[in-house]
């Protein structure tokens, strides 16, 4: 069975970011949403861990996020795949089930 996780929260907010990166199953999405989208940026203490994990996971960031907040798609982490809502919408009905950390 195919998960979707959703994270909204920033990594240096909540460790809601770490928890789903440890309980995460193989095959798994994770989409970085809202304040999530700075757990998808290079060059922070978080980034090697996100890298790692995409040998197993898909990664994934809502691109409006990521430019309310004044970013672009050259910050993110290498691999990190950015996507529209109408994207969003896609990737919750390819799972069979979508998990939100909050």
């Amino acid at each position: 069975m195919s998960m979707l996780h959703t994270i909204n929260k920033s990594p240096f907010e909540r460790d809601s970011y770490a928890s789903c990166l440890r309980l995460a199953e193989p095959g798994s999405s994770i989409l970085f949403i809202e304040d999530g989208v700075y757990a998808a940026l290079q060059d922070t203490v978080y980034a090697a861990r996100v890298a790692a994990a995409g040998k197993e996971l898909r990664f994934y960031v809502l691109a409006p996020d990521l430019s309310a907040r004044g970013l672009s798609q050259k910050d993110l982490i290498e691999g990190i795949k950015p996507i529209d809502y109408d994207g969003f919408v896609e990737l919750a009905c390819s799972h069979d089930r979508v998990q939100a950390w909050l």
